[in-house]
């Protein structure tokens, strides 16, 4: 069955995304969306209805996140290359964030919490340190950091100008200047030269 000639859009993506052949960009992307980007709204959502429940939820989700995140790091080079690793790595999403399984809480109680307990006064001991240096840093940086600063604002606003002249162009008075001067123009321009002779 070709992907065009499917009557179920959704059959067609879940074929696209289960497929292996060169669907890895796919797969990688469900993964970004399923892993960041869909958390992140219901954060958001648990931050703006002020719910202790779903904020504790989102709290044991971003730490076990982190905590696979970290571990990826040092493995991704040594176990990409696994054949279905993407497939594998979007289940465990998945499975993270899914109610029914509650696999965040699973992984926070049965190996994260038990560990950094464990380890609780080291790693005190280390954040302490590195939030010292970290501040140490920006003191001795602060003029190159407000330059930074500047310049990315710069940027941004310059970028963002961009976009709004792109997306709307009436507003931008300059524009006219390729067309030439407006009727309302040309007659004041007229009735000026009139008084001056």
């Amino acid at each position: 069955m070709a992907y065009a000639g499917s009557i179920y859009p959704l059959e067609a993506g879940l074929r696209l995304l289960l497929s292996p052949p060169g669907s890895n960009i796919v797969v990688r992307t469900a993964c970004c969306s399923v892993g960041v980007v869909l958390p992140v709204y219901s954060t958001f959502k648990a931050i703006e209805r002020k719910d202790p429940d779903e904020q504790k939820r989102c709290l044991v989700y971003w730490a076990a996140f982190g905590s696979f995140t970290i571990a990826e790091i040092f493995t991704d080079k040594l176990i990409y290359w696994f054949p279905f690793y993407y497939h594998l790595k979007f289940a465990f999403l998945v499975w993270l964030q899914l109610p029914s399984t509650d696999g965040a809480n699973q992984i926070y109680t049965n190996h994260l919490r038990p560990f950094l307990l464990r380890h609780q006064a080291k790693l005190d001991h280390i954040v302490g340190f590195v939030y010292c240096e970290l501040a140490k840093v920006a003191t001795t940086h602060e003029a190159e950091f407000q330059f930074v600063k500047k310049v990315f604002s710069g940027i941004l606003g310059a970028a963002n100008q961009t976009v709004s002249d792109i997306f709307h162009p009436h507003h931008r008075g300059s524009g006219r200047a390729i067309e030439g001067p407006t009727e309302q123009e040309q007659e004041e321009d007229g009735s000026d030269t009139e008084h001056e002779d």
